[in-house]
């Protein structure tokens, strides 16, 4: 009530947005009209005038009206004429609406102009595009598909061509080749988004100047489909990697543990589902004493197994479901929920892809030692060494066997027999009376072993980890992945098919061990891991440009999340003429084989009348289920899908001629308008049209603007049309987050025919509630999924900040010498305290040693008298200048080229080097930080800290390695210096669907094969080796024991 008061009285925001723009678009119709009797010659001069006039300082908004109506001129004189447009002769019939200038306008402020189907926003696009080409610096178009985005360059290329623009597109060009650097010098640039950034990471990995092709940086963008692109693939970090040298995982080898765990625990749900199905015919839901029992047998079964056929069709009788989440809500305030997990092998959480081993599912594993399949306390058994807690068992052969655990534990172990027998994460082994020679206390022995020990048992739980991880991973394939819906299997590989689009993302594979896990489960050979090289979240990478927009059919109701993120408005823009199409309200049924039938029934009739149907489904199998439907009664149809996207332009332009059948699974963002075929569109006696495209949903998808994408393919520019959708009370979405609401409501309507729709309003806005649960728990994971890359963000930009130097910079004397002070500046703590100076502590002997034995052009022995009694201050002035004058010395020797060239390879190739070992440990740390919930610390907070902490260790090496290594290398000629390796071996795209980082993350990946010349051989990842006892001298020469030196390191390292 408030609202429509508000609004009342103040106007709504779309008609307060569009009174603001109102006097630009009469402004640039005025020009546009002084525009008619200009030659061609004339029209395409005014470009270069524009040019200029900007140079002069005219603002871009000072331009705006006259370059729009420039590029609406341009339109103009194009009408009627042909070119071939990705294979296929368009004429031109386009000449921009005040709407699409008003959408324009918006694009060029740095918003999101939100424009219904059909509105034309390929070519809003190019009014703000041809006006910030105006400024040099390049713009780019982002689309959601190569095909877009070669369509969209041809066909409006025409346009900016004639008005003496140049025109690029990424998908006619190989990565880091100097047809794509071309592609970027061009004035406006189309391309994918993932190929924008991933030229953005290869760009950051190249060894020479001339190989960026991103050199003007990143000025202005449009992206279509933002929604698509900013909000569903937000949580997708885009990464290079390379193979790592050895696998670590263990499927083949647990998979036939998984199975036989499988069975049982279907065995064991289909046990309680008959229990649940006699209890409910003999009363149960109504007798007190007994509904306790039947509830938990229910969310045992919920718990174990949720897509158990005869337990989904249990719920959905009469007070079932109410009963089974009123006994979860009991079970919660009682704290009584692991006795209900006891009850199962594994418990399935749904909603966050989560599985967990149960106490009797380890039991069932291993019956002789549950301890296979647990986790190591690794802080409770280190701190039982540091007390001794533990005995050495010395045997025959010289070797030696820890036993630990507490005295009581260590006396059971031993028998009466004289033997030991030990369990462990291994397993179960005896050792005989004869192999023992005797026991050592483990207070007594000396405390470098005890750090050996504490190293052994740190690998025993790094392998007991993966182990479990595998078993876990497994699990989530049988469980939680099914053929056909999240993949396809095609040629022997496990297929990912996205969950927004139904396209097949060949080459992308989920991380973290989950396609190796699915591949395992299928049959089919099971690839190689990757390691991390590079990698950005799409969110910040967009951040990255200046200034930023966007277009698509909805974005209204991700508004809060777009501001929240990216700072941008979202105006909604008025279609050019009134939408008539029908959108009807939900028909939801109990059961989904009610609902498929209904829909068959629905497309027959509509067929039978010679409408065309477009049916949208959620997944491949859904479209294959119709299609047989189809196909047993006879009626043609096409059927869009991941195992047949190739035909997909083909399929859509033919979706909308009379009576054909065309079944898409997520329509959304496909991109191309569904044009109507003749007779297609009728008028009623009074002359009224109807008809149209007939849109069936057979689901609603999490988020509602997929919805209202899907609605959006009918009634294009004011044609007719109708939507609908049908559900069933089993969809997943109504499952998973209707909640109790929807049972209560599902009793209320009471019983009813097989097959009648139940219709309510109240059922249509639990829809919606449940939607807007989603739509809310997503958000979350992505602010989240930026909380942590925004830890990464700054580090990234100074280790490439540092790299832009050393590539660019024609003199790196400045940025080495920095360096080098740095370096220095962290070295001199080692040798005690810099604020002691005085102190005996402190061993400026040592210091000056050091930095002798890398620097052998200039005398520093001979500063050691100078230096007694300086601050630290004056030392390391004293010091740079004499490094100061080792660098020049070098340079005068070598020359400028060499030196220059020198330069640069050592600080890339140091830079290189470290910080994928650094984004190994940071990948580690990420996938484990969730666990420090469990002590009562927040894992964001804990993960900011340690990120940071292994950052500096970072940049401490870095600069300490470039520092040594540019003195100590000697090279004659130019063929001495080491040449650059390229690194770039794959590229790898996730999207964590559904869990936040650090919680079980599930993250496709994208794979592509090599695609620079220049690599010579595959990237090993570097392991480093501590090969000296902790208390031998150091080998760098310090002087000092290693332990408190380059030790020291190599133990935060770890």
């Amino acid at each position: 009530m408030i609202t429509k008061i508000m609004q009342s009285l103040f106007g709504n925001k779309q008609a307060r947005d569009m009174r603001r723009l109102l006097p630009l678009v009469r402004k640039t119709n005025d020009f546009y009209g002084k525009l008619h009797d200009l030659s061609d010659e004339e029209l395409r001069g005014k470009t270069e005038e524009f040019r200029k006039r900007y140079k002069d300082g005219e603002t871009l908004e000072k331009l705006l009206p006259e370059a729009f109506a420039v590029v609406k001129e341009a339109c103009r004189r194009h009408v009627g004429k042909t070119w071939n447009v990705a294979g296929i002769d368009i004429e031109w019939d386009m000449i921009p609406y005040d709407v699409q200038l008003a959408g324009g306008i918006v694009l060029h402020q740095g918003k999101i102009a939100e424009m219904a189907t059909g509105e034309g926003k390929t070519l809003v696009a190019i009014l703000p595009l041809y006006l910030n080409a105006l400024a040099g610096q390049g713009v780019h178009l982002v689309t959601v598909n190569d095909y877009l985005a070669r369509r969209d360059s041809q066909w409006m290329g025409e346009i900016f061509r004639f008005l003496g623009m140049t025109v690029g597109c990424l998908d006619d060009t190989r990565p880091s080749t100097e047809e794509r650097r071309a592609q970027y010098e061009c004035d406006i640039t189309y391309g994918t988004n993932h190929e924008f950034g991933f030229d953005y990471l290869r760009d950051n990995m190249v060894q020479e100047a001339n190989q960026v092709v991103q050199r003007r940086g990143h000025f202005f963008a449009i992206v279509d489909e933002v929604d698509n692109i900013l909000i569903d693939e937000a949580r997708t970090p885009l990464i290079i990697s390379g193979p790592v040298d050895r696998s670590t995982h263990r499927y083949d080898e647990i998979k036939p543990f998984v199975q036989q765990l499988i069975k049982l625990q279907t065995d064991l749900i289909t046990s309680f589902v008959d229990q649940a199905d006699k209890l409910i015919k003999d009363g149960a839901l109504t007798d007190p004493e007994r509904s306790r029992s039947l509830g938990l047998l229910l969310l045992r079964c919920q718990r174990g197994l949720p897509k158990h056929r005869r337990f989904m069709k249990l719920l959905q009788e009469t007070g079932v479901k109410a009963l089974m989440e009123q006994t979860e809500l009991d079970m919660i305030q009682e704290k009584k929920m692991n006795d209900v997990d006891e009850g199962v092998y594994f418990v399935i959480d749904e909603r966050q892809h989560q599985i967990d081993l149960t106490e009797i599912g380890r039991q069932a594993l291993s019956p002789d030692n549950s301890k296979l399949w647990e986790m190591p306390d690794l802080v409770e058994d280190a701190a039982g060494i540091d007390a001794g807690d533990f005995e050495i068992i010395e045997l025959a052969d010289g070797k030696k066997c820890p036993l630990f655990g507490r005295p009581e534990v260590r006396a059971a172990c031993k028998k009466e027999d004289g033997s030991v027998e030990i369990q462990n994460y291994h397993g179960k082994f005896t050792i005989p009376k004869n192999q023992i020679t005797g026991y050592v206390q483990g207070v007594d022995i000396p405390k470098q072993e005890r750090e050996q020990i504490k190293d052994f048992m740190r690998m025993d739980q790094a392998m007991q980890s993966e182990k479990l991880h595998n078993i876990s991973q497994l699990l989530r394939a049988y469980t939680l992945y099914e053929r056909d819906a999240e993949y396809v299997v095609q040629d022997q590989k496990v297929i990912i098919v996205d969950e927004f689009t139904g396209r097949m993302m060949a080459g992308r594979r989920w991380s973290d061990g989950l396609h190796q896990a699915v591949e395992c489960k299928e049959n089919v050979e099971i690839e190689p891991e990757t390691q991390t090289l590079a990698s950005i979240t799409l969110q910040n990478f967009f951040r990255l440009y200046k200034k930023l927009s966007g277009m698509t059919g909805t974005a209204e109701t991700e508004a809060a999340e777009f501001n929240h993120t990216y700072k941008m408005d979202v105006v909604v823009v008025p279609t050019n003429r009134p939408v008539s199409r029908k959108d009807q309200n939900d028909l939801i049924y109990k059961t989904k084989r009610e609902k498929y039938n209904a829909v068959i029934d629905e497309i027959k009739h509509l067929h039978s009348e010679g409408l065309p149907v477009l049916v949208g489904t959620v997944n491949v199998d859904v479209s294959q289920l119709l299609s047989r439907m189809l196909s047993r009664e006879k009626i043609e149809h096409n059927v869009l899908n991941a195992k047949n996207h190739q035909n997909e332009a083909e399929i859509i332009r033919f979706a909308g001629q009379k009576g054909s059948v065309t079944i898409a699974t997520n329509m959304a963002g496909r991109g191309t308008d569904i044009k109507l075929g003749e007779g297609v569109i009728r008028k009623d006696a009074k002359g009224r049209p109807y008809g149209g495209l007939q849109v069936l949903g057979t689901e609603r998808h999490e988020a509602r603007r997929i919805d209202r994408q899907l609605r959006g393919r009918s009634g294009r520019q004011g044609d007719p049309g109708r939507s609908q959708f049908f559900l069933s009370l089993e969809d997943d979405l109504m499952r998973l987050f209707g909640g109790d609401r929807v049972s209560r409501l599902m009793d209320r309507l009471g019983a009813h025919e097989e097959g009648e729709p139940m219709m309510s309003s109240l059922l249509t806005r639990s829809v919606e509630s449940a939607q807007k649960k989603v739509e809310s728990r997503n958000f979350e994971i992505r602010k989240r999924t930026l909380d942590y890359d925004e830890v990464m963000n700054s580090q990234r930009k100074a280790i490439y900040g540092l790299r832009q130097q050393a590539l660019f910079e024609s003199d790196l004397r400045g940025t080495l010498l920095n360096v080098f002070f740095k370096c220095l500046e962290g070295e001199i703590n080692n040798f005690g305290d810099p604020t002691r100076l005085q102190s005996d502590e402190w061993d400026v002997d040592g210091f000056i040693n050091y930095v002798q034995r890398c620097i052998p052009y200039t005398n520093l022995i001979e500063l050691k008298s100078e230096l007694k009694g300086l601050d630290v201050n004056s030392v390391l002035d004293k010091v740079m200048e004499r490094v100061s004058e080792g660098y020049d010395k070098k340079r005068e020797q070598l020359g400028d080229e060499l030196i220059h060239n020198l330069s640069k390879w050592v600080v890339l190739n140091r830079i290189d080097s470290n910080w994928i070992d650094h984004l190994l440990a940071i990948d580690d740390l990420r996938e484990h930080i969730h666990l420090r919930s469990y002590g009562q610390t927040d894992p964001l907070v804990e993960f900011r800290r340690e990120a940071s902490q292994f950052f500096e260790n970072l940049m401490v090496i870095v600069q300490r390695e470039i520092f040594e290594q540019f003195f100590l290398l000697q090279p004659k000629t130019e063929e001495d210096v080491p040449q650059p390796t390229a690194r770039i071996q794959s590229t790898e795209v996730r999207h964590d669907k559904i869990a936040a980082v650090g919680e079980d993350e599930e993250l496709p990946e994208e794979t592509k094969p090599p695609e620079n010349p220049r690599v010579q051989r595959p990237l090993q990842p570097i392991h480093r080796k501590n090969p000296v006892s902790r208390n031998d001298p150091c080998p760098c020469g310090s002087g000092k024991k290693f332990k408190k030196c380059c030790g020291a390191l190599h133990k935060n390292e770890e």
